[in-house]
C-alpha cells in the first residue's frame, strides 16, 4: 500500500495570511510548500520546533538553546550504567530461579510418592521417600 498524502485545512486571519504569502514569495515557493516544510520539520524533531525570526537567530540572543539541554555529571552517568548492569544481572538470576522452580514443580508432578527429599532434587538424582 502506497504512502498517501492527506489534506489539512484551517483558517487564519487576513494579516497572518498575507505574512505567510510574503514568506512563501521571499523563498520563491508556494504557500503549501511553506506548510509542508514546517510540518516535516515538526515531525523530524518530534514536535520540538521553535519558530523565530532569522534576525533573532543570527544575532545570538541570551535565551537558552532550544530544545533545552542539561549537563549531567559523569558520576551520575556511571551510577546509571552500574544500575543498568545490576538490573540485567538480577533479571538473569530471576529467570534462572523461575526455571529452577518450574523444573522442581515438573519433577514433583512426575513423582508418585508423597514425600521427596530436597537434597535429592538438588543433586538431580532419584528421589527417595520417607515413611
Amino acid at each position: 500500500m502506497g504512502n498517501k498524502n492527506k489534506t489539512i485545512s484551517f483558517r487564519v486571519n487576513e494579516d497572518a495570511f498575507e505574512a505567510l504569502q510574503e514568506i512563501a514569495e521571499g523563498r520563491d515557493i508556494s504557500l503549501s510548500a511553506v506548510f509542508r516544510d514546517y510540518v516535516d520539520m515538526l515531525v523530524d524533531h518530534d514536535g520540538q520546533v521553535a519558530v523565530v525570526p532569522e534576525g533573532e537567530l543570527e544575532a545570538g540572543s541570551d535565551e537558552p538553546a532550544f530544545p533545552p539541554t542539561v549537563e549531567v555529571p559523569k558520576s551520575f552517568v556511571r551510577e546509571h550504567e552500574r544500575l543498568e548492569l545490576e538490573t540485567e544481572h538480577l533479571r538473569e538470576q530471576l529467570e534462572e530461579h523461575k526455571s529452577y522452580v518450574t523444573d522442581l514443580r515438573d519433577r514433583l508432578e512426575d513423582e508418585q510418592e508423597e514425600v521427596l527429599l530436597l537434597d535429592d532434587l538438588d543433586d538431580g538424582g532419584e528421589s527417595r521417600t520417607i515413611r
